[in-house]
């Protein structure tokens, strides 16, 4: 079972992330590569909301591809190109992962 943990000697989340993540010894580890907001056949809608729900889209087929689900990401990164966006992105994120926090990093 993956361990998610906000050490107390550490200021609390900024957002909807964790500081730290504590994978179980043995467990296979599956990477993916950065998604982007294309679709399947390379289309990609206008708005920061509709490229997020893409790129979210594609990461959990990526993983469902593996047998796996949005709760066995233990690591995200977002690029943004204004930071005016990030709530609409924090938005479509805690729709798709809920209330599961990870450690993110948004630049």
């Amino acid at each position: 079972m993956i361990e998610r943990c906000n050490p107390s000697d550490v200021h609390a989340p900024l957002g909807g992330y964790c500081h730290t993540i504590k994978v179980p010894a043995g467990s296979e580890l599956v990477f993916v590569a950065g998604q982007v907001s294309a679709d399947r056949k390379g289309v990609t809608k206008e708005g920061v909301r509709a490229q997020t729900q893409q790129a979210l889209a594609n990461l959990v087929a990526c993983l469902a591809a593996h047998e796996l689900t949005i709760r066995n990401v233990v690591r995200l990164t977002v690029y943004l190109t204004d930071r005016a966006h990030i709530p609409e992105m924090r938005e479509e994120r805690r729709f798709v992962f809920g209330t599961s926090t990870l450690p993110t990093t948004t630049l």
